[in-house]
């Protein structure tokens, strides 16, 4: 098999019944433009039993899964390829305890696996938003009580959204980003990594914006309590509602690797089909990431 695409679960197991057929799905995409050895530079060598590619320049024996996200799973790939199945296809997030009863592994070892697969889920920043965007901040944790606006609560987490919508104004693409506080300065990173010096940018009449219209098309016209940027604050409702949906605290550390999934899913609504397919490839593509798993639950 090629690819798989499609979001059916019975089909994806049929396709994918074992650790073998995962290493196989694995080797197609790492060498798919041929053999690079990862220790000498070497491009000569063979393909051996079990999905490994032995180096003629350096004898270095290589898996499929070395070198990758998957590198050194304690699991099994097929579970791993589970994993990444629902995390890419599910409308609603997994918490790490959930997963770990799923498919019988340790809490923090599935929130460690879970974290790459988000790493595979960051954008590229290659593809900025062009059209219209309404631009706006949130905060993570609810209202507070007798106060209107902005919210300087330090427990609360804040974040900057980037939605960019048609011409019939119809969500296109978002990107969301964790800010310490409403500055412009806080505020500079999202227009710099996601949006387009040509786009046409809409936002409330917040001060924070103005350093930026040296740079950047804005207008700014007042919220009208949201109804001036209907779609906007439908995108925001999601993300909360989806937060909640997860059953353990998400720390202000790890808020924008969630932030992340939730956008890499939302802007490929349009090619479910092949959504699970290009999050291994992504997978594959990036080096693996090695840190200290703290098993806690402020750090879930």
């Amino acid at each position: 098999m090629d690819r798989f695409e499609g979001q059916n679960l019975l089909n994806f197991i049929k396709e994918l019944p074992d650790d073998e057929s995962c290493k196989a799905y694995l080797a197609k995409i790492k060498w798919k433009d041929g053999f690079t050895c990862s220790k000498c530079g070497s491009t000569k060598g063979c393909e051996k039993k079990g999905y490994n590619y032995h180096c003629y320049g350096c004898n270095h024996v290589e898996s499929a899964s070395a070198n990758t996200l998957f590198h050194k799973v304690k699991f099994g790939l097929q579970k791993a390829f589970c994993i990444v199945f629902e995390m890419s296809t599910s409308s609603k997030s997994l918490s790490s305890i959930q997963v770990g009863k799923r498919y019988g592994i340790r809490q923090g070892t599935a929130w460690y696996f879970m974290q790459k697969v988000r790493k595979a889920m960051q954008s590229s920043q290659k593809h900025p938003l062009d059209e219209i965007i309404h631009v706006d901040e949130f905060t993570i944790g609810g209202h507070e009580e007798g106060k209107r606006g902005r919210s300087y609560d330090v427990k609360k987490k804040k974040a900057v959204i980037a939605v960019e919508l048609t011409k019939k104004h119809q969500v296109k693409r978002v990107y969301v980003k964790s800010i310490d506080d409403y500055s412009a300065q806080s505020l500079t990173p999202i227009f710099e990594e996601h949006i387009s010096v040509t786009a046409q940018i809409v936002t409330d009449k917040w001060r924070g914006y103005e350093p930026l219209k040296q740079h950047y098309n804005i207008e700014q016209k007042l919220s009208n309590k949201g109804r001036n940027f209907k779609e906007l604050h439908v995108i925001i409702h999601q993300i909360k509602s989806w937060i909640r949906t997860i059953p353990t605290h998400v720390s202000k550390k790890h808020i924008q690797a969630y932030f992340d999934e939730f956008c890499y899913r939302i802007n490929r609504s349009q090619f479910k089909k092949s959504i699970f397919h290009k999050t291994i490839e992504r997978m594959v593509e990036n080096k693996p990431i090695y840190q200290t798993i703290i098993r806690q639950r402020l750090s879930v």
